[in-house]
């Protein structure tokens, strides 16, 4: 079995309901090319809806758009995040959705059903001075102007921190980056977003300088002779993973005395956030990006208002 879905079978699901939800699953992953973490996600949505009906006495099979208010009530009297009821609610629309399409069922009862509404929430964005303190931890130069004397790791890390605020990669997309997708003549990158979508990025450069720094001197002693056809490796020579990304991020904040609940997703959204500012137009923003919805990258037109307003206070005398 692949390994988007798990080995473990529920024992308290109804087994026609559960060989539907697999089904979809696999859809998921070979249709739409979802990856393994975003299959499993759906499918624990989808056991939770199902465990429900058994408890109920419902038959998701032959239901009705009333019976299936139960399902969110239940998760409304257990205090769930509005997200999380959002979401398993959207994975149960997409479920019933996929059996309409395949003849599993002759009707949609999920798809009148409203889920709780809430606030959409700015991304957080990073300042300038922190963002600066962030990307002078594994510089080349310290606070005071001497030059660090840096390890291969130094350099990686440097070059992964100024990708990220070139260009807004996502953590996943930085991981998965195959060195011959990195185009230094062009000044550019090939990235691979969601559900396997390809785009090309240009890249500032500072950025370019850091990366063929790294590529040149860094990466060839981490790899110590291995062949690894990541652009960012780990000190093993191994595909650099997110979670150690992620931990690398976190001491850099720590260091830089930066907030550290910061997220390399919020250098993403400050990428974003900047550049709009810059004068770049929402679609150049979305196409590097690889959002699939413009209304998706609309959101960063709200942070850039907020900071126009405040600049308005700050300089209008009456202010």
């Amino acid at each position: 079995m692949d390994d988007s879905i798990p080995d473990r079978q529920p024992d308290d699901v109804d087994e026609r309901v559960l060989s539907l939800v697999d089904g979809f699953c696999e859809s998921l992953r070979v249709e739409r090319n979802l990856s393994p973490h975003t299959v499993r996600a759906y499918r624990a949505d989808l056991i939770d809806c199902a465990r429900w009906a058994r408890r109920s006495h419902v038959d998701l099979l032959h239901t009705t758009h009333r019976a299936l208010r139960g399902y969110l009530t239940e998760l409304d009297r257990a205090r769930y995040a509005r997200t999380t009821v959002n979401r398993r609610l959207s994975a149960v629309k997409a479920w019933y959705r996929w059996m309409e399409e395949t003849g599993a069922c002759d009707a949609t009862p999920a798809s009148v059903l409203q889920g709780p509404k809430q606030g959409r929430r700015l991304p957080r964005r990073i300042g300038a001075r922190d963002m600066a303190a962030i990307l002078r931890v594994h510089g080349p130069v310290d606070e005071t102007g001497a030059v660090r004397d840096r390890t291969p790791a130094d350099l990686r890390d440097q070059a992964l921190l100024e990708f990220w605020y070139a260009c807004g990669a996502r953590i996943s997309e930085s991981s998965s980056l195959l060195a011959r997708d990195v185009d230094f003549a062009q000044g550019q990158v090939r990235l691979f977003g969601k559900g396997g979508k390809e785009r090309i990025v240009p890249l500032h450069p500072l950025a370019l300088e850091s990366m063929r720094a790294y590529a040149e001197t860094a990466r060839p002693r981490l790899l110590g002779g291995k062949q690894c056809p990541y652009f960012f490796v780990s000190n093993n020579g191994n595909q650099y993973g997110t979670d150690p990304m992620r931990k690398m991020f976190k001491a850099t904040l720590i260091t830089a005395g930066v907030d550290p609940g910061f997220t390399p997703h919020d250098v993403r959204h400050t990428f974003a956030s900047d550049v709009l500012e810059g004068g770049a137009d929402l679609r150049s923003v979305q196409e590097m990006l690889g959002h699939a919805s413009l209304s998706t990258t609309q959101i960063y037109t709200h942070v850039s208002i907020d900071r126009l307003a405040d600049v308005h206070r700050q300089a209008h005398p009456r202010g």
